[in-house]
Order: structure tokens, then sequence, then C-alpha cells
């Protein structure tokens, strides 16, 4: 390394893994990087879907220093893998980051879950300052899930480790107010709490118009009306209401539910609609991040789900995408959450609350169709999607955030590219 400001981001999965952090990551490691900044990555081999991924062990891409350690890769296809590649990736990054070089700051996502304790660790060991970026919390979800009960000892224990890399982290980017006021409750300093949003890139993805997608022509959906939900299907996303909607607008002359993704209730979701026989619904494999400025453009609107468990738990990066498509956002899930609030503040969309009617399958009928009748509404609240997130959550917007926030830390204020004081820092 030399006298650049270095850094070192560990998440389980980067370029060219097509997982959501992978893809946030890649961008800030690479936006940094163009700054003058010495970022280094640690990562797995393994794919975010499928496992084995062949890729070199070391590599230089786009700036970015890419260093991926030996771990299992078993991939997502059953709980006890995915536990597996977990745990092996945790132990091999502890070794790494133990017996390798010091950096300024070593910043751990939260894939796998235990990961910010390599920070504690290393701090404990080697007086190794870190921070953390917080993109979903553990085992709070697994608690919310259900996998785990709140009182139990697994669950207690997962909290005591988590909470303890979480309160000795020099600094922590949460992505919302609920998932700040969960880390407060946690006992992270509230001087210590930063909110950066994730994001989209305003050029990969914009309002392309139907006319001039080649991919509804490729696809056969020419004249219809194009209701997607594009992205994971998991733990976090509630269905029941999308699925009983599906089933009442079967056999609709013009609406089409088009799924586009993965994730642990994709089954449930196929099951269903192949037992239904439901004649206007099809679920597709991911498009890779280049085809996204023609597969977001593609509906007409957006499905969103959020359990109201998870509210500030997790905070669903889609929300972005279907706004940098100008296209209206439909969610069910809790108002009081970040994408709830995000589209009634931007007026981006429609949230239907199940906890404010006894109904929520109807009224999620009812606003479905009412977008459907209203091409200047849904005009408008694409356009006024667009605009938010040109403001508040483009790729530029947010990592400038990054770059003044590892500024303030690295030379007190000054450029994040320029030369840092290490020995105030390392240790620190």
């Amino acid at each position: 390394m030399d006298d650049r400001p270095s850094i070192l981001f560990i998440n389980q999965h980067y370029w060219p893994d097509c997982a959501a952090t992978a893809l946030m990551l890649t961008d800030l490691a690479e936006y940094l990087a163009e700054q003058g900044v010495d970022v280094h990555v640690l990562c797995s081999r393994g794919h975010y879907l499928s496992g084995a991924m062949e890729v070199p062990a070391e590599e230089t891409h786009n700036g970015v220093h890419i260093h991926r350690v030996r771990a299992t890769a078993f991939g997502r296809e059953t709980t006890l893998g995915r536990l597996t590649d977990y745990a092996s990736f945790f132990a091999s990054t502890l070794r790494r980051v133990l017996a390798g070089p010091a950096y300024d700051y070593i910043i751990p996502l939260t894939t796998p879950p235990l990961l910010p304790l390599v920070g504690a660790i290393a701090r404990r060991v080697r007086g190794q300052a870190y921070g953390i970026w917080s993109m979903d919390l553990h085992p709070d979800a697994e608690v919310a899930a259900g996998m785990f009960a709140e009182d139990g000892l697994p669950a207690r224990m997962l909290h005591a480790l988590n909470n303890a890399g979480y309160r000795h982290a020099d600094f922590v980017v949460d992505l919302g107010t609920y998932m700040k006021r969960r880390l407060r409750d946690k006992g992270v300093a509230g001087d210590r709490l930063h909110t950066i949003p994730v994001w989209n890139r305003k050029d990969d993805v914009t309002p392309l118009p139907h006319a001039d997608n080649p991919l509804r022509t490729e696809l056969g959906l020419e004249g219809k009306f194009v209701v997607m939900y594009s992205g994971n299907a998991g733990v976090a996303h509630r269905f029941e209401e999308v699925l009983a909607t599906m089933k009442r607008l079967d056999g609709h002359p013009d609406i089409e539910f088009v799924f586009v993704g993965e994730g642990p209730k994709k089954y449930r979701i196929q099951s269903f609609a192949d037992r239904h026989a439901l004649s206007n619904f099809r679920y597709l494999p991911y498009f890779p991040r280049e085809d996204l400025e023609h597969s977001l453009p593609m509906a007409d609107v957006h499905l969103m789900t959020l359990r109201e468990e998870m509210a500030g738990i997790a905070v669903p990066g889609k929300l972005y995408g279907i706004m940098a498509a100008g296209r209206p956002a439909l969610m069910v899930g809790p108002e009081a959450s970040e994408p709830g609030e995000t589209i009634q503040i931007s007026d981006a969309g429609r949230v239907v609350d199940p906890s404010q009617t006894d109904t929520p399958a109807q009224a999620l009928q009812d606003t479905l169709l009412s977008l459907y009748r209203d091409d200047a509404l849904r005009t408008a609240l694409g356009q006024n999607g667009r605009e938010a997130f040109l403001e508040h959550f483009e790729r530029e917007v947010c990592c400038r955030k990054w770059a003044s926030l590892f500024g303030s830390r690295l030379n007190g204020g000054s450029e994040v590219g320029a030369s840092p004081q290490k020995e105030a820092v390392v240790g620190s």
C-alpha cells in the first residue's frame, strides 16, 4: 500500500456477482478509487445464486484491489448450505484480516450476518479502526421471520455478538430513519450513526417509453399493462395480498403479472400460479445489470412488499430502481417504514398498509385497478419518483456522502483523496 488513504471493504459478494450488496459495493469501491483512495475488497469466490464462480484469487478491476478467500460455495439452495458458506467465509475472512496488512479503515457489510464482529475482533487484537455498512440487521431479521425465538438462547447469543460489533465501531452507516432507531436501541451512539441510502445509476435506468423498449416486444408484452415484481422474493416480503390479487385478475385481457428474480419464496409464488393455472403470470430469471435499462421500464407499475415487523431491519433497495425508471411503485407493507415514507413523501406511488384495513387484498386490487385506468396519474407519479431519485438516491449523490464521511474521518474534512494522517487513524 502507498500513502493514499486505504480502505478494506468486506462482503461475501462482489463483482462480477449479481447480489444487490455486490452491486452497491462495486459502485462505491470504484467511485472511491476514482477519487484517489487505495480501495481493497475482501470477498468470497462464490456466486450469490449458483455457488462457485471461476474468478482469480487476486485481481485489480477498475482501480479496486480484489482479494478472494477460499470458502465453501454451496449457494442458496438449502439453509444448511447457506449457513455453511457463511461460517466458512467468516473464518477465512477473520484469518485474513488478523494476519494481513493494516488499513486506515476496514468496513464490513452485513453478509454474512456476524461479519461486523470481524471489525470488533480486529480492533481488540491489533487496534484496527473500523466502520460498518449496515445493509440488514441480524439476528433481528431471523427473529422477525420466525426462525429464532426472541428470548431463545440462539437469538440472545447472536444479538450479543452482533451488538458488540456495532457498539465498538468508529461509525455505522445505516440506510434510513427506521434502521437508525433500531441501531440506537442496540446501544450505538447517535454521533456514530450516518444515514446514506443505497442507490441506482441515473444513466443505467431511465424512463424509457414502451415503444422504444425492445424487451417488451421480445417477451410478447406489446399492448399489455405490466405489473412487475423485480428482485429477491425473500423472508422480509409478504405475498398474500399479491397472490390473491393475481388470482382475482386472472384472465384480464390487458393485465400481465411479471416476476423477475429469485429468492426463498419464489417456489411458493410459482406453485400458487401453477395450482390455479394463472394465465396472465410469468416468472423470469434475473436480468444482467446491463439489461436493467430495458427490464425496469418495461413495467407500467412496480410491486413492492415488506412485512410490518421488518421495518428498519430490511430496506428494499429495489425502490430506487423503480423511481429511476419513472414508474409508480405500489407497495404492500407498512406506511411507517423507509420505503413507505419515501413513496408517500415523494408522491411516487401508492402504499397499501395491511394494518390499516380489514381487507388488504381488496385494497391492493382496487389501488392497482385505479392506476391501470389512469394514465395521467401513473405518468405524474413516475415523474415525481424520477425527480426524487435524482435528488436523493442517485449513485453520485450517495457516493459523495460516503466520500465526505471518509474525508471527515481520514483527513479532518478535506478531500477524501488527499494524503491522510494514518498514524492518527489506525489504532484510534
